[in-house]
């Protein structure tokens, strides 16, 4: 939304001859952060209080039997000769005792949220409406819209039935995103069906007027199309969820009145006391493009070579390892080999080789054993 006019279409999407300037709301910074605290905390004003009553789970005389009895201490009702005697009240584990932590009305149902957040909330709602990416990212059928933000003239604000209005959305090419509300429409997974809140269904057009010369009852029926007075713009309307990217209608006067509302870059909103614009930190967010220029990339040093060390590997377990300090394993590993599989075939024969030791002679042992002797006999004391 950079551009610097935006131009103003007529119901039957003719193009006028006198754009408008884009109001400079369009091009404050984008912060999804903001937006979804700010949306999930307004989101809880609209509860209404809920609570079980103080004495449920209490209705009836029970009182512990004490120690000694090989029973639980818990409370226990009166009398005999009836099932409900002697069982267990009061306590949550008990049937038709009350809950665990029984709600009471007195919780923090509603938030407090500061002006200048929730104003730059808004802001950025109002910025991300306008980029036709976002806004198609958020499901919104604009293929036959002719400009993101889409402005009507004022004639639109004059509109008093039904089917003129839906004959104007089909014309600027905003019935797609009417028909796609349609097609959702479902019935609510879980309790919800039974409560008031059957069905459940998207978000379609938000149309923004100056002054409501009938538009809002002519518009009110038709599925998924919200509208809003422009200086009443709400965030749960602007982005419904927390997600950024409604697809916004605006009327000429409405968008004229946003540089009164909420100032310029340069002038403070005239119709909010002391309030302007939130300024971007970065003027150029584009990271990539600040790291890769020219003026940044001749000041850096050149990066350094990255070394990369080799994980050290036991040769004992390795043998492709041990192949590299001894060549010889791969002819000794075969020795090894072979001498099994012939020790396993003499095996299988029966053919049992006696040991070198019980080879020899009743001489030969008399000669080891005179030469161990001798040996010892040197450094006897």
């Amino acid at each position: 939304a950079s551009r610097p006019v935006v131009s103003v279409y007529s119901q039957s999407k003719e193009r006028t001859t006198v754009p408008l300037a884009m109001p400079a709301v369009f091009v404050s910074p984008i912060r999804p952060d903001l937006v979804q605290f700010v949306h999930t905390n307004m989101n809880k004003n609209h509860r209404q209080a809920y609570a079980v009553s103080s004495k449920a789970g209490h209705q009836c005389a029970a009182a512990s039997w004490g120690t000694g009895r090989a029973v639980a201490r818990i409370p226990r009702v009166h009398g005999s000769g009836t099932h409900r005697a002697g069982q267990g009240a009061f306590g949550n584990m008990c049937r038709g005792g009350r809950m665990f932590a029984p709600t009471k009305t007195w919780r923090r149902w509603h938030r407090k949220i500061n002006v200048n957040q929730r104003r730059y909330a808004v802001a950025s709602a109002l910025a991300a409406s306008a980029v036709p990416a976002l806004v198609m990212a958020r499901g919104h059928h604009i293929n036959k819209v002719p400009e993101v933000p889409l402005v009507i003239s004022d004639d639109l604000q004059t509109l008093s039935k039904t089917q003129k209005a839906i004959e104007t959305l089909k014309s600027i090419g905003a019935l797609d995103d009417v028909e796609k509300v349609k097609r959702s429409r479902a019935i609510r997974r879980g309790t919800g069906k039974a409560r008031n809140r059957r069905y459940v269904q998207r978000r379609g057009p938000l149309v923004i007027y100056n002054e409501d010369k009938g538009l809002v009852k002519a518009l009110r029926n038709v599925s998924g199309v919200d509208t809003c007075c422009v200086p009443r713009l709400n965030l749960l309307q602007l982005a419904p969820g927390g997600h950024l990217g409604r697809f916004c209608v605006w009327t000429k006067s409405a968008l004229q009145r946003l540089d009164s509302l909420y100032g310029t870059q340069t002038r403070r909103a005239s119709e909010k006391k002391g309030y302007h614009l939130p300024r971007p930190i970065m003027s150029q967010p584009d990271l990539n493009r600040i790291i890769n220029s020219d003026e940044v990339q001749s000041a850096v040093r050149p990066g350094r070579p990255v070394v990369k060390y080799s994980r050290k590997k036991n040769p004992l377990k390795n043998l492709g390892v041990m192949n590299k300090l001894n060549p010889y394993v791969k002819v000794l590993r075969r020795h090894q080999a072979l001498a099994r599989l012939a020790a396993a075939e003499a095996k299988k024969k029966g053919d049992k080789t006696k040991s070198k030791k019980a080879a020899m002679s009743k001489e030969q042992k008399a000669k080891i054993r005179a030469t161990k002797a001798a040996f010892r006999k040197q450094f006897a004391l």
